[in-house]
């Protein structure tokens, strides 16, 4: 199982960007999906996730300003993120809950990059 994220980038405060991840590989069953992030000297955060039945949950610092969405046809998810503030940049890490035949984990993506400029 892999999980491959893209879309981060460069962008100046006020900006939008949205990152995808997509999971591939032998699988049973996709559960919770996640966006976590890392910022200069901080610690691993949650920043928003999305149940298997699409109830989602957001980090009081982007209430509002994101949004997560998935795709259960092709295995994806999404974090929209409008009215970007420098404190939002670190690097980005997609994660799923997922079953195969013979494990229940937590995968994770290969981080992706978010910069945004003052």
């Amino acid at each position: 199982v892999q999980l491959q994220a893209c879309g981060g980038g460069l962008v100046q405060a006020g900006g939008s960007l949205t990152l995808s991840c997509a999971a591939s590989g032998s699988f049973v069953g996709i559960h919770d999906m996640g966006w976590y992030r890392q910022g200069p000297g901080k610690q691993r955060e949650l920043v928003a996730s999305i149940s298997r039945g699409g109830a989602e949950n957001y980090a009081d610092s982007v209430k509002g300003r994101f949004t997560i969405s998935r795709d259960y046809a092709k295995n994806t998810v999404a974090l929209q993120m409008n009215s970007l503030k420098p404190e939002d940049t670190g690097v980005y890490y997609c994660s799923s809950e997922i079953t195969t035949q013979t494990s229940y984990a937590t995968y994770w993506g290969q981080g992706t990059l978010v910069t945004v400029s003052s």
